[in-house]
């Protein structure tokens, strides 16, 4: 392997990786060398935008941290990430569509019961989300774990606060026997993702906004269906033809409707306006 160049490299390399045991790992490592050399190639890459690019994915590593991972945004904003969740989540017409799962999840969000109020002191307007787990014949499906995550009224998350003693804004729920599901929460509203660091800069001289539409997360588990991780997005809300991380999808747009005080779903009296919208999920059986 002496005395390599430009047109000798990339079929060295090939043939260095080759030995691996791992058959999957050697078709991916082939196509990544081939298509990464290839893109050397395309654009004559010089050595001094090779080295900006190994800055910049070391500032995105070194800017990670437990409540912060920017791969996840450079992913999102590249649209690589909804290209994986397109390529693997694949479902029969009538499911409801999965999308991007976001850099904003944390394990340990709490429990609560049916009808309780999962902001937890979380500012904004009330808000009360209802609907039904069901499968593809619209037949109800029983105790589905329902976990939700959402931003606030000025466009944050619970995380983006380290000061919090507690989680807000998120929690995790289970559907009655007969797959309803209904809670408490505000209304959030849009917001840009994280853009002060690495992946914030890269927008900016791509002359593109970091804005996302205001949505709530859902992830739903049932035992013999598909685990589903999707958004439901606000009817009429900014940004939903430029969203930032290009995760909206038309059948995920719900209406989220404005009431003046009076009786609220769940039982009891607003003395002050409130929001409400109703959303079914069908989710995918396992073997499809």
């Amino acid at each position: 392997m002496r005395n390599l160049n430009e047109r000798t490299i990339t079929q060295a390399v090939l043939k260095s990786n080759a030995g691996s045991s791992d058959d999957r790992l050697q078709e991916v490592m082939a196509s990544l060398v081939q298509h990464l050399h290839a893109f050397a190639r395309e654009v004559n890459l010089t050595e001094k935008e090779w080295q900006y690019g190994i800055e910049f994915l070391t500032s995105v590593g070194q800017i990670c941290s437990p409540t912060r991972q920017e791969f996840i945004l450079l992913s999102d904003t590249l649209g690589l990430s909804t290209l994986v969740t397109a390529q693997n989540h694949k479902k029969p017409e009538g499911c409801t569509e999965a999308t991007v799962f976001g850099p904003f999840h944390v394990e340990g969000a709490p429990h609560y019961q049916l009808g309780d109020d999962i902001s937890n002191g979380m500012t904004g307007e009330p808000w009360y989300i209802s609907g039904k787990v069901l499968d593809q014949n619209g037949e109800r499906i029983p105790n589905a774990r329902i976990e939700v995550w959402q931003a606030d009224d000025a466009g944050y998350y619970d995380v983006q606060s380290p000061e919090l003693a507690e989680h807000q804004g998120r929690g995790v729920l289970q559907a009655d026997e007969q797959g309803n599901y209904y809670f408490k929460s505000i209304v959030p509203e849009a917001y840009p993702i994280p853009h002060d660091g690495p992946v914030g800069k890269m927008l900016e001289a791509l002359n593109r906004h970091p804005w996302r539409p205001a949505h709530l997360h859902f992830m739903i588990t049932a035992p013999g269906y598909e685990r589903l991780v999707t958004h439901v997005f606000r009817e009429g809300g900014d940004y939903l033809d430029s969203d930032a991380v290009f995760g909206v999808r038309s059948s995920l747009i719900a209406d989220w409707i404005r009431h003046e005080e009076g009786m609220i779903p769940h039982g009891g009296y607003s003395d002050t306006p409130f929001y409400t919208m109703n959303f079914d999920f069908i989710l995918n059986t396992e073997d499809e």
